[in-house]
């Protein structure tokens, strides 16, 4: 989904809020989430009525391109 407008909210988990925005796919079609390191995050991408949550993290050996997320 290229240059899309999505609606992202993530929080860590001890409920605080790190982003509560919309964010402009690029024309990869990627989001690009610059997230603190060492922490667990819930989040919630939105578009369109759809909907996709997930747990992700940032610790050292953890992913940078999360490709799983799909929106439902």
């Amino acid at each position: 989904m290229v240059e899309k407008e999505f609606d992202v909210y993530i929080e860590d988990m001890d409920g605080n809020v790190v982003m509560d925005e919309k964010v402009k796919s690029q024309q990869n079609g990627f989001i690009d989430l610059w997230l603190p390191r060492d922490k667990k995050f819930r989040t919630k991408i939105e578009y369109n009525g759809k909907m996709v949550e997930s747990e992700i993290s940032s610790f050292e050996n953890d992913a940078t391109c999360i490709t799983t997320m799909q929106l439902m």
